[in-house]
Order: structure tokens, then sequence, then C-alpha cells
């Protein structure tokens, strides 16, 4: 049986690869999630068709990008002058996770989805992690993404714990903006050595989760293990 699992893309204005308004996504997302057992479709941004997606897909992965989540969305007085919006994109992926969850569907953010999904169930952002984390790690590594930029500690007893089975995982990292707080019924479930919030759950959910890492490179056997989990939930 297919498990069909809706992936939404990324959106540039005109230029770079194409002189018109564009869509991406990095194929190691889809090559990824198929590895695990799933088929992956992606999802433009039509927020009016998102109970038309839906009703295609047995999972919803929301992947990260370059841009921020607005900030009074989550009742931020101020904007941070580094913070980068794509108003479109937002709209869309909260309608589109706002359905998932009334539907009790599958759900898995990674990076910027982790903070988009945070913010849909009532949390707060970070803006800028060096200007609010006092001797903050360096989450913007300049290495390769496939390598390791950091350790995580995860939560015991959380989903996450029992997916990776590990107390520690190393992770690779390439956000500045991480989860502040997290909404009513929602928990943590990672953290970085220096405080900042990796990974929340929702555990009332089917399968209702967030990473602040990028699992489809495959840095650790956990990353497998998480879509594998993520894509077998979705049977």
């Amino acid at each position: 049986m297919s498990i069909t699992i809706g992936l939404t893309l990324d959106a540039e204005e005109a230029g770079g690869y194409s002189a018109l308004p564009w869509y991406a996504l990095r194929k190691n997302y889809c090559e990824a999630l198929a590895q695990a057992g799933g088929t992956p479709v992606c999802l433009p941004h039509h927020a009016e068709a998102v109970a038309a997606y839906l009703d295609l897909v047995d999972g919803i992965l929301v992947t990260g990008g370059a841009f921020d989540v607005d900030p009074s969305l989550f009742g931020a007085e101020g904007r941070h002058r580094s913070v980068v919006l794509k108003p479109g994109r937002t709209t869309f992926e909260l309608a589109l996770v706002n359905g998932a969850l009334e539907r009790d569907m599958p759900i898995l953010g990674i990076c910027g989805g982790q903070q988009l999904l945070a913010v849909a169930l009532g949390g707060s952002l970070i803006q800028h992690i060096p200007d609010e984390v006092p001797g903050a790690l360096a989450h913007e590594q300049d290495t390769p993404r496939h390598q390791p930029a950091h350790g995580v500690r995860v939560t015991p007893r959380t989903r996450l714990a029992r997916i990776v089975d590990h107390a520690e995982i190393e992770v690779n990292s390439t956000h500045h903006q991480a989860v502040k707080s997290v909404g009513p019924g929602c928990v943590v479930n990672a953290v970085a050595p220096d405080g900042v919030i990796e990974g929340i759950e929702m555990p009332a959910k089917r399968f209702c989760l967030g990473v602040q890492w990028h699992p489809e490179y495959g840095v650790s056997p956990a990353d497998a293990a998480l879509l594998r989990a993520f894509v077998e939930s979705c049977k």
C-alpha cells in the first residue's frame, strides 16, 4: 500500500533559476522519505486547496527554508532586523498544519517547519539566537550539512526518545531562530547543550512532532529512525 506524504515547497521570486517566480525543494527531502517507505508529493501554496490536498495524502511534512515566521503571529511586539518573511508560504503552511491537526493526521516539522508547527500550536520563537541566548552554540554551522554540528539531549519518555532509543544524538544545525516556548499540550523532546529547544511534540496527537535539525541528511541512525517512524504513523 502506498503511503503518500505531502511536502511543503519553498518559493522564490523571479531571478536565479527562472525569470519567473518558482517553487523549489532539495531532492534529499524526497529521497529520504522514499527510503523510509513513503511516496512524496510536493504541494504548491494554495491555501484554498488545503482540504483537497489533505484528502490526497496520508501525512504532512513541513520543510525548512531560508526565511522566518512573522513574529506578529506569536505576539511579538517587534521584528528583529535579521527576520526574512515569506507571507504566502507561511499563510499556506499554517492553513495546511491547522487542517491536518483538525483531522489528527501525522505531521513532521523540520527546522523552520518545526518553528511553524510550534507557532500553530500556540508557542513562540526566539527571533535571533545570538541576541537572545548568552553563550549560544553556533547553530548555523559552517561545515557541510551531512556532518554533525552538536549533540542534543533527548527528553526521556517522549515519543522522540522511543523512536531514537538514545539519550543523546548528534545533529546538524542550520538555523538562527528556535522555539522559545511551547503551547498547551506540547512538550519539549530535545535540547541543545546551550539550552536551545531542538524538538517538540504533542503527545495527544497521532503523530505531531518537530525537530530543529535536518534528518533528511542522515547524520546519524536516529535520523532514519525518525523518518521511518513518521511514515509508519501515516499508514
